[in-house]
């Protein structure tokens, strides 16, 4: 049976066709135009599908969705999604009823980690934690080929999850969550905060890279924080391996230092945890969405 999957972004709406063997046959993008409302979002997800489905003579597929945030299984509704006209609506019931069919919908770091797992860097491990440092910090958890997405729909949520308890405020209401110190954004606000100075990640790591002393003290900070919160994963999970993806996820010290600094600080003699690049980049959260689909 083919599968169909969309990758609901907040610039870009992209949808794919896989066939029985997840050989991929066709893709397409859209603009999400989200500034025009949850309707007309929910209309172009609609046309993006059909469009999809005409390509392969509208043969039975099944079809997932991915998107920040997630669909409450208390409420039904959506929560926790950056595109912020989508929360608090019934999305899947609303999507469901305009196309006639039932549909899946996962948050896209469950969709990156599927993608991973089956496909990608994660391929053939049993239990696979795939991390998303991006602009903020997600993670997913597949386990026999299954999504773990949890009775509150936050399985995996581990931007989330305080590592130091008087850091930074986090827009979630807690201070030093993962998000706050390891993300992109986190990072080059941390920056700004310690040294004055407005650099992006990337100017960063150059200077790091340069060996500039300021650059190297941070990075190394840097480095310390993704070790704590790593170990701690690793701790409670001990998963077969961690697959970062993400724009944060080309730093080549996490790999090194942070690696180093996992290991040092895992409650365990010896780090046995691979923990490994995405293989799939940028094609990982679409091509999640359609293997999660029904």
């Amino acid at each position: 049976m083919f599968r169909i999957g969309i990758d609901l972004g907040g610039t870009k709406i992209e949808g794919i066709v896989l066939d029985a063997q997840g050989k991929e046959l066709f893709r397409q993008r859209v603009a999400t135009q989200r500034e025009q409302g949850y309707l007309p979002i929910l209309n172009r997800i609609k046309s993006l599908h059909d469009d999809l489905a005409t390509r392969i003579a509208n043969a039975p597929h099944t079809f997932g969705i991915g998107t920040p945030g997630a669909v409450s299984p208390r409420t039904g509704l959506l929560k926790n999604s950056n595109t912020v006209c989508l929360n608090g609506q019934p999305i899947k019931a609303d999507l469901e009823k305009l196309l006639g069919r039932p549909i899946e919908i996962q948050n896209d770091a469950n969709c990156f980690a599927m993608a991973e797992a089956l496909h990608g860097a994660g391929r053939g491990k049993k239990l696979v934690f795939g991390v998303i440092m991006g602009t903020g910090c997600g993670g997913g958890i597949v386990h026999n080929g299954e999504v773990i997405s949890g009775p509150q729909g936050i399985a995996g949520e581990w931007g989330h999850m305080s590592i130091m308890p008087e850091g930074p405020l986090c827009y979630c209401g807690q201070r030093g969550c993962v998000e706050t110190l390891i993300s992109g954004a986190g990072l080059e606000a941390r920056y700004g905060e310690q040294f004055s100075v407005n650099k992006s990640l990337r100017d960063i790591v150059k200077d790091f890279d340069a060996g500039d002393a300021r650059a190297v003290a941070f990075m190394k900070t840097f480095c310390r924080n993704f070790g704590r919160a790593v170990a701690n994963l690793i701790d409670i999970l001990d998963p077969d391996v961690i697959v970062l993806g993400g724009g944060v996820s080309n730093v080549a010290a996490l790999y090194t230092l942070g690696i180093a600094e996992v290991a040092g600080q895992v409650f365990n003699d010896s780090l046995e945890t691979p923990i490994v690049k995405h293989q799939l980049g940028d094609s990982a959260g679409v091509i999640g969405a359609a293997l999660v689909g029904v």
